[in-house]
């Protein structure tokens, strides 16, 4: 009992240290504007490392690159265009989250309406084939079966 309550301190005192070791950065904005551009950019780049991770949130050293190389272009008065141009052209259209429509990537924002359409259709075809059996008349001797069932079942009072 005694060596496990050493290894759960041991524990906990290893995330206290991994947590402090942590950096939290702030950056300096000298006009509320370039604050909320930081942010939202922050926000719409995605970390290359972490791939399911924007830069804002990623604690990756690339990540905090970004954030560096985001804050410098801010304050040398770039645009939000010219920055992600720049994003785009050091790491591919993997670090945007809304990739750009250009050839390479016409597929992936065609493809839920291709999807959608082909869908319908098949809904449409089936139901159309369905709606069309199930309407059909009898034939004459499918007509003469069921009239010889009929005449054939035995009357029952209604109570």
């Amino acid at each position: 009992m005694n060596g496990m309550i050493r290894r759960v301190l041991a524990l906990s005192l290893l995330a206290v240290a991994m947590a402090t070791h942590a950096v939290i950065e702030t950056y300096e904005f000298d006009d509320p504007s370039l604050q909320t551009r930081f942010k939202v950019l922050a926000a719409e780049l995605r970390c290359p490392k972490c791939q399911n991770q924007n830069i804002a949130d990623s604690n990756a050293p690339i990540a905090a690159d970004l954030r560096k190389q985001l804050h410098a272009q801010l304050h040398a008065g770039a645009s939000d265009t010219e920055i992600v141009d720049y994003m785009v052209s050091r790491y591919g259209e993997f670090v945007l989250y809304r990739p750009r429509m250009n050839s390479v990537t016409a597929a992936l924002w065609l493809a839920p309406a291709i999807l959608l359409l082909l869908a319908t259709a098949v809904v449409l075809l089936s139901v159309r084939r369905r709606t069309k059996s199930a309407g059909s008349p009898l034939t004459p001797e499918e007509r003469s079966t069921l009239d010889a069932m009929l005449r054939d079942q035995p009357e029952t009072d209604d109570v």
